[in-house]
């Protein structure tokens, strides 16, 4: 298959998944809506906009190339193992969402970072819409850590594509206003992080928005003592005690890092 027909099934496949969390949402909401309609969405679809040009034009060249000099040079700890390709790819994208964890982690600990990502949790409703809501000088901010895990891991092209595109599929997945089965959502949150435990990490409590930092596999939570897996609580309130009205403007979500200070 070429990699052009690939990319498009790729695409059509996620924007099918994004329309089905849509209607899953609109069907089985699991927390009511703080900010219902069009003025929350278009704020949260341009701020993505902003952040997704900025990843375009100057996060992807860079990382690519360095995947690519990564894979020609044989860098990082992968190369080193041996066995099958598609066994090493599994281990670099595994890696890849290990040390994205910390990234995360560092994110909501220094408070230069968290800076950049609170506009994210200023957000007081969460749905597919937040899983866009990323400032772009999150994305600028975390350039170095993505070459230093490419390079350290040794994570090729296709290791790095597969890892994206697994992470804004399960990033999607986790920010989704979807109510599932308790059941299934305590299954399913052993393995991969779900909008239950993800609307923790949002919560307006400092202890448990200091929890679940996995973007993917839930396991990196587990060993390091992170994790919250309430699957009881339906009744998490979103968001941050600093929101003031002027962080639910476009302008002032944008402005956010430069005039928010410390952590709250």
């Amino acid at each position: 298959m070429s990699r052009g027909k690939s990319n498009f099934i790729g695409t059509a496949l996620l924007l099918a998944g994004v329309a089905a969390l849509v209607l899953l949402e609109r069907r089985y909401p699991l927390r009511h809506a703080v900010e219902p309609g069009a003025r929350r969405l278009g704020r949260n679809l341009a701020v993505g906009a902003l952040t997704a040009l900025t990843v375009s034009a100057i996060e992807r060249p860079i990382v690519s190339r360095v995947a690519r000099m990564t894979e020609e040079r044989n860098w990082g700890l992968v190369p080193r193992l041996g066995g099958a390709p598609a066994l090493r790819t599994a281990i670099a994208v595994t890696l890849m969402d290990y040390t994205l964890y910390w990234w995360h982690v560092l994110l909501h600990r220094s408070p230069a970072l968290w800076r950049t990502h609170e506009p994210h949790h200023l957000d007081r409703d969460l749905d597919a819409s937040t899983a866009v809501r990323f400032h772009f000088l999150e994305f600028l901010a975390s350039i170095p850590w993505r070459c230093a895990q490419i390079v350290a891991i040794g994570a090729g092209p296709r290791a790095l594509m597969l890892w994206q595109k697994l992470t804004l599929a399960e990033v999607l997945f986790h920010h989704s206003n979807v109510r599932l089965p308790r059941h299934v959502e305590r299954w399913l949150g052993s393995i991969v992080v779900t909008p239950r435990l993800h609307g923790l990490h949002h919560s307006i409590v400092r202890e448990e928005r200091d929890s679940n930092f996995s973007s993917g596999l839930t396991i990196w939570d587990r060993l390091h003592g992170t994790s919250c897996a309430d699957f009881e609580r339906d009744d998490v309130t979103i968001g941050l005690t600093s929101e003031v009205p002027g962080d639910r403007t476009l302008v002032g979500t944008l402005a956010s890092p430069w005039f928010k200070k410390g952590r709250v």
